[in-house]
């Protein structure tokens, strides 16, 4: 069943009667759905208030509950970890145990990922990706050549222009690209909390401060997925804000159909695929972490 994705962007009252997340507004309520309909639920204004009660019940079906600042930027995530899955313990046992050459094969893998999904963007938009074609093949265990930052200093100046600057605290571009990077972590956070394995437990990403150090390793190849949706804005002349329309464009990503293998499925499914693949990947040398296929439009 494919999750619903629901954003909040008005002052609101969230609250549970009857197995239903109720959205009030001035005593009234304006929307209802079942909680075990729901996997991501985005909180954008200040005065909204969900109920105790609310929160657990979103936990209790896996349901992602993303808290946005200010500027409508995604600032925290609620995820459930102790029942995320039914061995949760055990399989968080073997996670800490993964060595650290396997570590950095997976990271290899992840970082070729998205050097090619990066080409794929230069060429979908009928871009040179030449540069980049050249370094995927030289990316090593662990990245130790940090390919990767060559790679986003060549794709962003073919991508964007050489005036644009990728910075994380800017608006316009650059807010739209936080936003859109945001909703993805989400998505690969859950997938992670799903299959069992701890988010902090990374595999490059090892920040003691970050609580989800796995799902910014394994969110990595779906950047450029990002970068696509933010351009076509850019080219399509469109305001360079976070509102309800941008804001659409981008979470539409999360349900957009994708291939996997011979099967085609959303992307929020195949994202637990991927988890799966990877918890495969941790004990067998000769599986190769493998990603979702972006399925172009008319194609």
């Amino acid at each position: 069943m494919i999750k619903r994705i629901i954003d909040v962007s008005e002052k609101a009252y969230l609250h549970i009667k009857n197995k239903q997340l109720l959205i009030d507004r001035d005593g009234e309520t304006v929307g209802q759905i079942p909680v075990e309909d729901l996997g991501v639920v985005i909180l954008q204004h200040p005065a909204i208030v969900i109920s105790q009660a609310a929160i657990i019940a979103c936990q209790q079906q896996g349901v992602v509950i993303v808290f946005c600042d200010a500027c409508h930027i995604p600032y925290s995530i609620l995820l459930p970890l102790s029942d995320g899955h039914t061995l949760h313990t055990k399989i968080m046992r073997e996670q800490i145990a993964i060595s650290q050459p396997t570590k950095k094969r997976l990271w290899q893998q992840i970082i070729q990922q998205k050097i090619n999904q990066q080409c794929y963007t230069l060429k979908i938009f009928n871009k040179t990706s030449t540069p980049l074609d050249r370094l995927v093949k030289q990316v090593k265990t662990g990245d130790s050549g940090n390919h990767e930052a060559q790679a986003a200093q060549k794709y962003w100046l073919l991508l964007m222009g050489g005036e644009f600057r990728r910075d994380r605290d800017a608006g316009g571009i650059n807010a739209l690209l936080n936003y859109g990077y945001a909703i993805v972590r989400a998505m690969v956070a859950r997938a992670i909390v799903g299959s069992g394995l701890h988010p902090s437990i990374g595999l490059h990403h090892r920040n003691q401060y970050n609580g989800l150090c796995l799902a910014d390793d394994l969110m990595e190849p779906f950047r450029p997925w990002v970068d696509r949706i933010v351009y076509r804005i850019v080219r399509q002349q469109k305001t360079l804000v976070i509102n309800q329309e941008t804001k659409t464009m981008l979470l539409q990503l999360l349900s957009q159909n994708v291939h996997w293998g011979d099967r085609t499925m959303p992307l929020m499914v195949a994202s637990h695929y991927l988890v799966a693949n990877l918890k495969q990947a941790f004990s067998d040398r000769k599986v190769k972490l493998d990603y979702p296929q972006w399925i172009e439009a008319g194609s």
